[in-house]
């Protein structure tokens, strides 16, 4: 496992070797042949299961196959090259599907290359100023529900090469797009149904009785030899896109403009939240598959430097792949070189397979594609949080339906903020004001009789914040009498915020109209630094502290 060494140097955020690329890190322990051989073979693996799928999600996209060999060349090669894990393998993936669809069909496709490099500036940033640590807060209703709508859209829209349908391409709304499928729907082709549904019934075949083969490129084999020797009329990729021709195109700046900018804004912010959250995601996943720990903010500057290339060459915003970062694990990967060799060996495969890519039937893809959108959907994690309480089920329903209906950016707002309510709601409900009069137990809080005469107690417990500020006014406006002091216990006090801070001032400034005197006993070094900004430290007169519960029934005889 990774450790931190003595030698290596404490970055800004104070945590050596947090912007170290782990591929330093091999090369520090030593890198020989029987490492090179073992990444190799792990590369050569996973690149022939990326082929097909750096094709279909391209296609699936709107854009042609060959961008996403590019993004798959270059964001692949370059993750693994600067990213933080061992054994992280990047490239397109089905959660970018559906936003690069709609920002291709409303800005075009320099509009896509803009957002994608914008992306890859906002995962830099985000990763130097620490935040990788962040998204891993995101709660898990939102991310599955997230991807539920996502795998329910990608399925959606593979049903018009998948049945041969005349459907003028689709639409990007999710009810239009239905829409027209029922208009088009007398159009389907046997051939098409019979492709897809042949390729499709393989797929499934494979996984289950032979697991460790890469089934899609198996499938893509097989359904393009057998569609070509019988001739089988049915839509091809050569057929779609008839000057396919890969080639790595030289770097290029789209248009830049301030109004393109601001209007490519929203898109980029979800590029760049998808790519973060699934990237730091497969690195967990391989984290425990391997042992290993990842540098998570390494990892969103590594993921930001490769969508700025990727958007620099003409491709597709990437990410870390999970099922393909899993492959190589399994295929024997386990330092980044893998990655490096996976991104080089696809390179060799497109410069020389392109007339063969040119055969694969459209409906093909569409069976790969309905196979990721099914792995996608965690329909069993799905299920799961459906039997949780009424919040976890109202956040994961209001973020699929949101993803599914109206739009990512608005699904991903909503569903954080809802989420963030349910939380603050709940935790307002562990705050405990009890006054002495309330407690009839012999306990640190003591029996009321042992208490001097003219003194009042309550106690603090759990989090004093801008949700629960009002609980301790309302403890105040309770007791109903004027007691010569009140000491608020504050051992059990978690945590306080400004809204907290306020309530306590409010609180004091109320106990001095009634004649009252607070005494502060056993805070906790956050609350107290805490009063101490907001007016209400040692030395500001307004209330007496004390040390102990003890120390402060002994300032009220004094």
């Amino acid at each position: 496992m990774d450790s931190p060494r003595p030698a290596q140097p404490v970055t800004a955020t104070g945590r050596t070797g947090d912007f170290t690329p782990k591929i330093l890190t091999v090369w520090r322990e030593g890198y020989d042949k029987a490492r090179f051989r073992a990444d190799a073979l792990a590369g050569l693996t996973v690149a022939i299961v990326a082929l097909p799928l750096a094709m279909a999600l391209a296609v699936a996209s709107g854009a042609s196959p060959e961008k996403g060999l590019i993004t798959a060349v270059v964001a692949g090669f370059l993750i693994s090259l600067l990213g933080g894990s061992r054994v992280q393998i990047g490239g397109p993936t089905g959660a970018f599907v559906v936003v690069v669809f709609n920002v291709i069909a409303e800005h075009g496709y320099d509009g896509l290359v803009l957002a994608t490099m914008m992306a890859g500036l906002i995962l830099i940033v985000a990763g130097y100023s620490g935040l990788g640590r962040l998204i891993k807060f995101v709660p898990h209703p939102v991310v599955t529900g997230f991807t539920a709508g996502i795998a329910v859209i990608i399925a959606t829209s593979q049903i018009e090469d998948f049945l041969g349908l005349d459907a003028g391409g689709g639409s990007a709304d999710f009810v239009a797009r239905w829409t027209a499928y029922a208009q088009s729907i007398g159009s389907w082709q046997a051939a098409s149904l019979a492709v897809g549904s042949g390729s499709l019934a393989l797929i499934l075949l494979l996984r289950r009785y032979a697991p460790r083969l890469p089934a899609y490129l198996i499938v893509i084999v097989v359904a393009s030899a057998v569609v070509a020797l019988l001739g089988i009329q049915t839509e091809t990729i050569g057929d779609r896109f008839p000057d396919l021709n890969f080639a790595l195109p030289a770097p290029a700046i789209p248009e830049l403009s301030l109004a393109r900018i601001e209007a490519l804004l929203p898109a980029a912010f979800t590029i760049a939240f998808l790519a973060g959250i699934e990237a730091l995601l497969s690195c967990v996943v391989a984290d425990g598959m391997t042992g290993f720990r990842h540098r998570s903010n390494q990892e969103l500057v590594g993921q930001g430097v490769a969508n700025l290339a990727s958007g620099l060459f003409g491709g597709l915003p990437a990410t870390g792949a999970i099922a393909r970062t899993a492959t190589n694990i399994r295929s024997g990967g386990r330092t980044p070189v893998a990655g490096i060799l996976h991104a080089l060996f696809l390179l060799l495969f497109a410069l020389t397979g392109s007339a063969l890519m040119a055969l694969v039937p459209m409906a093909t893809l569409a069976a790969i594609l309905f196979a990721v959108a099914w792995g996608m959907s965690e329909h069993e994690r799905f299920l799961a949080l459906l039997r949780m309480p009424i919040g976890e089920r109202g956040v994961l329903l209001v973020t699929f339906l949101m993803t599914v209906l109206v739009d990512l950016t608005m699904a991903i707002l909503i569903g954080v903020t809802l989420a963030s309510l349910i939380f603050i709601a709940r935790m307002s409900e562990t705050l405990a004001v009890e006054s002495q009069a309330d407690s009839d137990e012999d306990s640190s809080a003591g029996q009321r009789a042992s208490l001097p005469e003219g003194v009042e107690v309550f106690q603090v417990t759990g989090p004093l914040f801008f949700g629960a500020a009002g609980t301790l006014l309302d403890a105040l406006k309770r007791i109903g009498r004027s007691p010569r002091f009140l000491i608020l216990r504050l051992e059990p006090m978690t945590y306080l915020d400004g809204s907290g801070a306020a309530a306590v001032d409010e609180f004091v400034a109320q106990a001095k109209a009634m004649g009252t005197r607070v005494i502060v006993s056993g805070a906790r070094p956050q609350p107290m630094e805490l009063l101490g900004k907001a007016g209400l430290g040692t030395d500001s007169g307004r209330l007496a502290h004390a040390k102990t519960y003890d120390e402060a029934i002994a300032l009220t005889r004094v």
